[in-house]
C-alpha cells in the first residue's frame, strides 16, 4: 500500500484529491495538511511514501517544501501538483528532488499512474511542460537577486528590504538594479511580475 500525505491550502481540492486517491486499492492517504510549512513535521509523524504539493500555499511553497523534504526524508518521493504550468517551476521542482511534476487539471487515472510511477523511482513530468521548460533555458538571477526579488513582494522600501535581508540598501539596490536589467524590465514590480510569470520567483 503506497501511502500518501496530500498538502493543499484549498479544503475542497484538498478533499476531492483524497477521495479519489482513496478509490485506488493500493493508494492510501495518511496525512492532509492545508500550509507548506507544516509539511516537513506531517511527513516525520506518518513517513509517507509520496507526497502531494501544492505549489501556492500559505507559509511555505510547496516548492521550498519539496526541498525540506529531500533533504530530511529523502525517501519519500515528492510529486508537485498545481495548476501553473509555468518551465521555470518545473525547473525548480526537478532542481529541488521532487519526483514530478503535474497539472491539477490531469484525469485523475493519471495522477494515480503518476503516483506509481514516482514510488519505482521513474520521473513524471507533463511532457508539454517538459518542451517548454527546455526551450526557456535557466533563470538568469543571481541567488541572491532571486532572494531579494522574491522578498520584494513583501517588502515595499528598500530600507524594509535590506532590514529583512541583513544588507545594506546599496547591496539591495544593486541587486534590485541587475535583476531587472536582466529581466529588461522598467521597474521593480515589472520586474516582479515577468519573474513570476516564468516561474523564476
Amino acid at each position: 500500500m503506497t501511502r500518501i500525505l496530500i498538502a493543499e491550502d484549498q479544503a475542497m481540492v484538498r478533499g476531492a484529491l483524497a477521495t479519489l486517491l482513496e478509490l485506488e486499492d493500493d493508494l492510501e492517504v495518511v496525512a492532509e495538511v492545508s500550509r507548506g510549512d507544516e509539511v516537513l513535521a506531517a511527513a516525520q509523524r506518518v513517513c509517507p511514501d509520496v507526497a502531494l504539493l501544492d505549489i501556492e500555499m500559505p507559509g511555505e511553497t510547496g516548492l521550498d517544501a519539496a526541498e525540506r523534504l529531500a533533504r530530511e526524508l529523502p525517501a519519500c518521493r515528492v510529486l508537485i501538483l498545481t495548476t501553473f504550468g509555468r518551465p521555470g517551476y518545473l525547473r525548480r521542482a526537478m532542481e529541488g528532488g521532487a519526483a514530478g511534476f503535474v497539472l491539477k487539471d490531469a484525469p485523475a487515472t493519471e495522477l494515480a499512474r503518476a503516483i506509481r510511477s514516482a514510488v519505482r523511482g521513474e520521473r513524471v513530468v507533463d511532457p508539454g511542460l517538459a518542451a517548454a521548460a527546455l526551450s526557456q533555458g535557466v533563470c538568469p538571477l543571481t541567488p541572491r537577486e532571486h532572494e531579494v526579488l522574491r522578498a520584494s513582494r513583501e517588502h515595499v522600501t528598500v530600507a524594509d528590504l535590506a532590514a529583512a535581508l541583513y544588507l545594506s540598501p546599496g547591496t539591495v539596490r544593486n541587486h534590485l538594479s541587475s535583476a531587472m536589467q536582466k529581466l529588461d524590465a522598467r521597474n521593480r514590480a515589472e520586474a516582479i511580475r515577468l519573474a513570476e510569470e516564468q516561474g523564476w520567483i
